[in-house]
C-alpha cells in the first residue's frame, strides 16, 4: 500500500511497488494487490482493513515525514487502538543523521522518534523516520518511508530478513528470455506445443514492450536446486524452437551485449542518426565503459547535413527521398569512413505524427548496418507513436548489428 496525494494525481511515479514486489518474489512471497490510497485517515483506515482480510502481509510505505500532511503514524494508532510513545534509539538515529549535517534537532524532528506504542521499530539508516513491525491477528503490519532510497534500505537490512524467518513458503523460481523482432501473437504460435507440455507447477508469462516481448518462465513448489535444474532444461527446449529471437535474458540490455560483442572483437562503432536524432547513441553510451568502443555520431537530421556532413548526393535524397533504402545505406557507409570505425548504424524514417505521404506512412523506417563485411539494410513498418517509433528503431537496429557480428565471430 502505498500512500500520497502525489501518486494519485500522478505528480510521483510508484516506483516503490515494483521494486518491493521483486523483492518479496525472490524470497517466495506473492504479491496479491497493489492499493494506492489518498493522505485521507479514514480511506488509509479502510485499506488496512480491506488488505488484513485477503493477506497475511502488509506492507506500507509514506505518509511517515514530520509535517502536518503526514498522518500514517497516527492512523495506525487509530486502526491498532493505541497511543504514542518516544523510541529513544529512534531519536538517536535521527540525533547522529543531524550532527552529521552540523544541524540542531527541533521539535518538529523530534517527533519523528515517536511512534505507535505496539510496534516494533526497525532502524532507518538512511533517514530520520524509523520503520515500523506490527503484528494483529496472524497479519503483519510493516511500515516505511516512501522516500525510495530509505524505502529500500530498511527492506534490505531489516525487513526482508525478518520476513524470511517468519514466513516459511515453497521457493520461487524465474527465468526471463528476451526477445526482438518479433510479435506476441508469433511466439505464442511458435511456442504453442512447447507451453503445452509444460509441468503444472510451471508455466509461462509474455510481457510485450515496445519493440520487445520478454517471456517469463516461473516455477514454484520444489526444492529450489531441482527447480533450477528443471528450468534450465525448459529454456533450452524454448531456445531451440526460438533462438533466433533471443538477444539475452533477465534483466540484460540489448545495448550492452552489442557493448560486449564490441570489446571482445576490439572493433568500434559509430552511428548516424535521423529519425531517431541520437537516441541510439545515447543508448550505446548508457553503457559505462563504451568510449573503448563508441566514436561518435553524426545526427543528419535536415537533408542539408546528410549532404554537406555525409556527403549524401542531392540527386539520391530527390530522386528517392531522405527515407530510403540508397540514402540510409549511404549514411552508415559514409559516418564509418569519416569516424574511422568498424561498425557503423544508421537510421532515417518518418517518427511522426505528419510527414507522411501515401507512398511512405507514418512508422516507415529504413536501417542500415555497415562492417568490413559489407552493409546490411532493413525496411521496418513500425506504425504511429513517435516516442515508441524512436524507441523501437533504435532496438531493431541494434539487434541488426548483434546478428550480424554474431555471425562474423561464429565464422
Amino acid at each position: 500500500m502505498t500512500i500520497g496525494d502525489e501518486l494519485l494525481i500522478g505528480q510521483v511515479v510508484d516506483t516503490n511497488s515494483a521494486w518491493m514486489g521483486q523483492q518479496l518474489n525472490a524470497i517466495g512471497l506473492r504479491v496479491h494487490q497493489i492499493t494506492s490510497v489518498s493522505d485521507n485517515e479514514q480511506h488509509i483506515l479502510d485499506a488496512l482493513f480491506e488488505a488484513s482480510k485477503r493477506s497475511s502481509l502488509v506492507l506500507i510505505t509514506g505518509g511517515l515525514g514530520p509535517t502536518k500532511d503526514d498522518i500514517t503514524k497516527k492512523t495506525l494508532c487509530k486502526y491498532f487502538n493505541v497511543g504514542m510513545r518516544f523510541d529513544g534509539s529512534a531519536y538517536e538515529n535521527v540525533a547522529r543523521i543531524f550532527r552529521e549535517r552540523g544541524r540542531e534537532v527541533t521539535e518538529t524532528n523530534r517527533s519523528q522518534a515517536e511512534v505507535p506504542e505496539n510496534c516494533i521499530t526497525l532502524n532507518n539508516q538512511r533517514g530520520t523516520a524509523p520503520g515500523m513491525w506490527f503484528e494483529k491477528e496472524g497479519v503483519v503490519y510493516v511500515s516505511m518511508p516512501g522516500v525510495p532510497t530509505e524505502m529500500k534500505g530498511l527492506m534490505e537490512h531489516e525487513v526482508l530478513p525478518r520476513l524470511s524467518q517468519r514466513f516459511n513458503v515453497p521457493p520461487v523460481l524465474h527465468r526471463t528470455i528476451l526477445t526482438q523482432g518479433i510479435g506476441e501473437s508469433m511466439l505464442s504460435d511458435m511456442l504453442e506445443g512447447w507451453e503445452a507440455a509444460l509441468p503444472a507447477h510451471m508455466k509461462l508469462a509474455y510481457l510485450p514492450a515496445a519493440g520487445m516481448v520478454r517471456l517469463r518462465i516461473t516455477a514454484a513448489g520444489k526444492l529450489p536446486e531441482l527447480l533450477r535444474m528443471e528450468l534450465a532444461h525448459e529454456e533450452e527446449k524454448l531456445l531451440q524452437i526460438i533462438n533466433e529471437y533471443v538477444f539475452g535474458f533477465d534483466n540484460d540490455r540489448l545495448e550492452a551485449i552489442v557493448g560486449k560483442l564490441l570489446t571482445a572483437a576490439g572493433n568500434t562503432l559509430s552511428t548516424a542518426e535521423s529519425c531517431t536524432g541520437g537516441y541510439i547513441a545515447h543508448r550505446v553510451t548508457a553503457i559505462p565503459g563504451s568510449s573503448a568502443y563508441f566514436k561518435g555520431s553524426i545526427i543528419s537530421y535536415s537533408n542539408d547535413i546528410k549532404t554537406s556532413l555525409l556527403d549524401v548526393p542531392k540527386e539520391m535524397l530527390e530522386k528517392h527521398g531522405a527515407v530510403s533504402e540508397s540514402v540510409v545505406r549511404c549514411m552508415a557507409e559514409q559516418v564509418r569512413i569519416k569516424l574511422r570505425t568498424d561498425y557503423s548504424i544508421a537510421a532515417s524514417g518518418i517518427a511522426g505524427p505528419t510527414g507522411a505521404t501515401d507512398e511512405k506512412p507514418l512508422g516507415l523506417v529504413w536501417i542500415a548496418v555497415s562492417g568490413p563485411q559489407g552493409t546490411e539494410t532493413r525496411k521496418l513498418q513500425l506504425g504511429t507513436g513517435r516516442e515508441r517509433v524512436i524507441h523501437e528503431t533504435a532496438l531493431y537496429a541494434l539487434n541488426l548489428l548483434r546478428h550480424i557480428m554474431m555471425k562474423v565471430q561464429s565464422g
